[in-house]
């Protein structure tokens, strides 16, 4: 097919995101597409000036940005002609590709659209163009065509596409890998990986077909959103019902369709400050300055250091930590517009980087067993094995497996349980709370808290492999042995000075729970969810404040005074439980009672930090002002399933204070009043506060 015998062309721009890697000189109300990086022009304004002559056969300029940046567009278009779609939240990439798609096929059903990030920087525009005219006609014909730089480096910033066997510049795709390590990201450039640009070409039918066919809420979403434009080019609100994806994730991971060009002109996505410095041709043991006009900066004897000044903040960054840049402090502003954007970017770093960081440093390769914990740059901190940690990390990672979430989570899962069972368990068939690094017994005692979780990791193994009954076994046979647990006065009794608790009740409940749902016809564990719920409902929750104390007497009496411990997380942890049990019963009951109980968690809800303390009073009123991570996970999970969005997304972004760490997939734990964190390793037990968390928001989203 001759070029002049094209369709239209439709260059589309998209100018989101933040770029937190860019702090401080970009910010929310200033973001990265709008700042000149690498040259005087912005971002935006070198994207509109390299894309417009794209446009042909009748086809125009098509800008997609958030509402917020409006003026911001329209200042840098400086008069430009284009259509300008406004997003009224923020949803990543496919869903703006499917608005900018829906939009052209309104006006030109057999249109080509060239997509392109506003943000990336192209220094030979001439060469861009000529690259993208070369996959038009194969747009035309159905493709689904993305541009993949020859790298220069294993850089391991960037994500890599794997072209398919053949010959010739243009191949179909076999694979995307998102950002490796740098021992994979050099094999991939060994094996001829390319980088992955994020520009994409394919005629709009095309593009609207793939998205219909792998993301349908998406496109569904988009097309209405286009449906109901309003005059200014603001979509309408059904854009926000769109998941917040990316299109590489979206589709071209799963298109048949998809082809990838290889070009080997200068790119960089400038998505850190190293990579700002690279494009002005600083050499990395360069220093780097930015500063406003009459600023003196100096840096002596510090090679490769970054310093980036702003009247109301001060950069100085280290060589190679570049991308760990993000705002500090943040505090309780939002980072996250919504539900959909929480699920997405929460369940982004669990699956890219807490899974995988917990299933290999997280693990002794000598045993398979769990850590206790990893230091806030990734490394083994493993003073002991408890059971409860061996428990719930053996549960996270077979429940991964079970919800389908790619990754070898299963054995990680079986081998973990398989250390534990063989060495912790006692002559009497139950198990000890403590092993020694070489799986001696340090604290032979057995607790009902500990047991609830070996419960509960049996139910996640169940659940991901439910042909083999070992699982079920094992679970009944232990749920049999937990009988010596039992108290005459109902509920259960625990190990040690305070015997007569609701938190080894309410673990139990929960697996139980867990249980009645994957083992078919074994009424016992109803039951037991039964006999908890009525317990809680009768004694753990006070029938006058709503309220659930933590300690009781021998008659399930409240203990008060110094005994008479308020926690909110526990408040959110029952409510979250109670919903479920009540609506699987047809209890109402249940959810009144949750409901009760989410308002008092909901009054340990400190504003100023976004964060809910650790412990109230009997008079609710603040015992214990610190904070700690998992009531944030707790608050999510109650909010998600008693219906209140506003409060689960204002969890979600305090969550979001404790994840900004040094390595991925770890946390901060302990917050103090004053919204710093103490400086101690992340726990592995929050990982099964986290995970469950993130498989609630997702399934909610």
């Amino acid at each position: 097919m001759e070029v002049s015998a094209l369709p239209p062309v439709y260059p589309v721009i998209l100018c989101g995101g933040v770029g937190e890697r860019l702090w401080p000189l970009s910010r929310p109300w200033r973001p990265k597409p709008f700042l000149a990086l690498a040259g005087p022009r912005t971002g935006f304004e070198a994207a509109v000036a390299r894309a417009a002559p794209l446009a042909s056969g009748g086809g125009e300029l098509v800008v997609v940005g958030a509402a917020a940046h409006a003026e911001l567009i329209a200042a840098q278009l400086d008069g430009r002609a284009a259509q300008v779609l406004l997003e009224p939240v923020g949803r990543n990439t496919a869903p703006a590709i499917a608005a900018a798609a829906a939009w052209i096929a309104a006006r030109a059903p057999d249109a080509i659209a060239v997509i392109l990030p506003a943000d990336h920087h192209i220094p030979d525009e001439a060469a861009f163009r000529a690259a993208v005219t070369g996959t038009l006609a194969a747009a035309a014909g159905g493709a689904v065509v993305t541009l993949g730089i020859a790298p220069t480096s294993p850089a391991t910033a960037y994500g890599y596409i794997q072209p398919a066997a053949g010959r010739g510049p243009l191949r179909a795709v076999a694979a995307f890998v998102e950002k490796p390590p740098a021992d994979a990201a050099a094999d991939l450039v060994a094996a001829g990986a390319l980088w992955n640009s994020g520009t994409f070409v394919g005629s709009v039918g095309g593009l609207l077909g793939e998205l219909r066919r792998h993301a349908p809420q998406v496109a569904a979403a988009a097309e209405a959103a286009v449906a109901s434009i309003a005059p200014d080019g603001r979509l309408g609100p059904r854009f926000a019902e769109a998941p917040a994806i990316a299109f590489d994730r979206a589709v071209m991971e799963k298109t048949a369709r998809g082809a990838v060009l290889a070009v080997d002109f200068a790119w960089s996505d400038l998505g850190a400050w190293d990579a700002v410095a690279a494009a002005e041709g600083r050499s990395p043991d360069q220093p780097f300055v930015r500063a406003p006009p009459g600023v003196r900066v100096s840096v002596v004897g510090a090679p490769g250091t970054i310093v980036v000044v702003e009247p109301d903040a001060v950069l100085v960054c280290g060589p190679g930590a570049a991308q760990s840049v993000r705002e500090p402090g943040a505090g309780p502003s939002p980072r996250f517009a919504s539900l959909a954007e929480a699920a997405e970017g929460l369940d982004r770093w669990l699956r890219t980087a807490a899974l995988p960081l917990w299933a290999t440093v997280g693990v002794d390769p000598a045993t398979g067993a769990f850590r206790e914990a990893l230091t806030w740059a990734g490394a083994p901190d493993d003073p002991r094995r408890r059971a409860r940690v061996q428990a719930r990390q053996a549960f996270v990672f077979a429940d991964a497996a079970a919800e389908g979430i790619p990754g070898p989570w299963l054995a990680v899962a079986r081998a973990g349980l398989e250390h534990f069972v063989h060495h912790a368990r006692r002559p009497d068939g139950l198990f000890a709370a403590t092993l020694d690094l070489a799986g001696g017994q340090a604290d032979p005692e057995a607790r009902l808290y500990e047991h609830a979780f070996v419960l509960l990791a049996l139910a996640g193994l169940h659940r991901a492999d439910p042909g083999n009954g070992e699982a079920a076994r094992e679970a009944a046979a232990l749920r049999s042995r937990l009988e010596r647990f039992h108290h005459a006065a109902g509920g259960f009794r625990e190990v040690g000075e305070r015997p007569f608790q609701a938190n080894a009740h309410m673990h139990l409940f929960e697996a139980a729970l867990a249980w009645e749902g994957v083992a078919g016809g074994d009424p016992a564990w109803a039951m037991l969810a039964d006999e908890i719920a009525a317990l809680a409902l009768a004694r753990f929750v006070d029938p006058a404040s709503g309220v659930l104390a933590e300690f009781y007497d021998a008659d399930w009496g409240r203990l008060t005074g110094e005994a008479g411990l308020i926690e909110p997380g526990h408040q959110f942890e029952w409510a979250w439980l109670l919903a479920q049990w009540g609506r699987r019963r047809g209890e109402a009951r249940g959810e009144a009672a949750a409901r009760r109980l989410f308002a008092t968690g909901r009054g340990g809800f400190d504003r100023r930090r976004g964060v809910v303390v650790n412990a109230l009073r009997d008079d609710l009123s603040v015992r214990d002002a610190g904070a700690r991570l998992w009531p944030q996970t707790e608050h999510i999970k109650a909010a998600l399933v008693l219906g209140a969005p506003a409060a689960a997304l204002e969890a979600a972004n305090g969550l979001m204070t404790y994840l900004d760490t040094p390595a991925r997939g770890v946390w901060r734990e302990r917050m103090r009043p004053d919204g710093g964190f103490l400086e101690e390793s992340s726990p592995a037990t929050s990982l099964y506060h986290l995970y469950l968390a993130v498989r609630e928001l997702r399934r909610a989203c």
